[in-house]
Formats: C-alpha cells, structure tokens, sequence
C-alpha cells in the first residue's frame, strides 16, 4: 500500500457583509468591491492605474455588477445587495447606451444599431473618436 501526503486544509475569507466601502473606480482598482475581501497577493498593492473617462466608467460598473453576482450567489437572502444590484444594471445599460451612441459599438452585437459592419472600422471603441459608422 501506498503513502498518501497529507491532506492540506484551506483558508477561504468568509464574506460577513454586503455593504460595499469602495466606490466603483476604487473597486475595480482594488479587484474586490468589499474591503473584507481585499487581501495583497504576496504584499503587492494595487495602486489602480485606470484612467478617468467613459471607458473606465463602463469597466467599474461592470467589475461592479460582477462582484456583487458573484456575492449574491452565496447570499441569496440578502435584498439590499440584490437591490443594489438591480441599480448597478440599471446604471451599466444606461452607461453603456451613452458611450455607444458618443464612441461607437463596444461589442460586435452593438452594430446592430449602425448603418453597416462597422466593428473593424476605426475609430475603435477604446480610441479618442467620434460616433463609429451611426447614422
């Protein structure tokens, strides 16, 4: 009979609240919503580096929509952080609608509002430029 190594017992941080202390821009900057769950990988801290504009504003609405699902789905009881939630989508479609008829398609599923297939055409979404192939 063989040997097995012993068996190794992991830490996981357990997430006690849904009230997120960090806004948007500084979540996504820190990789977590909640400052429970902000934990330096090997002492390194995140010192943000996104740039203010309306690209950076869809990304940290987005981060934000993520970390809040990923918290709903192991605390589906919690109302506030669903309600919270529910805001933040409203937030992103609103966000995104606005960057895309300014910037043009963010995604290839956004040229459905345009005049042609414009997805190669510059300027690119994340370029300084105008309204990308809108008519």
């Amino acid at each position: 009979m063989t040997a097995c190594a012993p068996l190794a017992v992991p830490m996981v941080a357990v997430q006690q609240s849904s009230q997120p202390a960090y806004d948007s821009g500084e979540a996504l900057a820190k990789g977590t919503l909640f400052p429970g769950l902000d934990l330096p990988f090997m002492d390194y801290v995140a010192t943000g580096g996104a740039e203010n504009g309306p690209q950076a504003e869809l990304m940290a609405l987005d981060f934000v929509l993520q970390e809040l699902a990923l918290y709903l789905d192991t605390h589906p009881e919690d109302t506030e952080a669903f309600k919270t939630w529910k805001n933040f989508v409203s937030l992103a479609e609103k966000g995104r609608k606005r960057y895309v008829e300014l910037y043009g398609p963010v995604t290839r599923r956004e040229t459905a509002g345009c005049r042609s297939w414009v997805w190669t055409e510059d300027p690119w979404p994340w370029d300084n430029g105008g309204k990308a192939g809108k008519s």
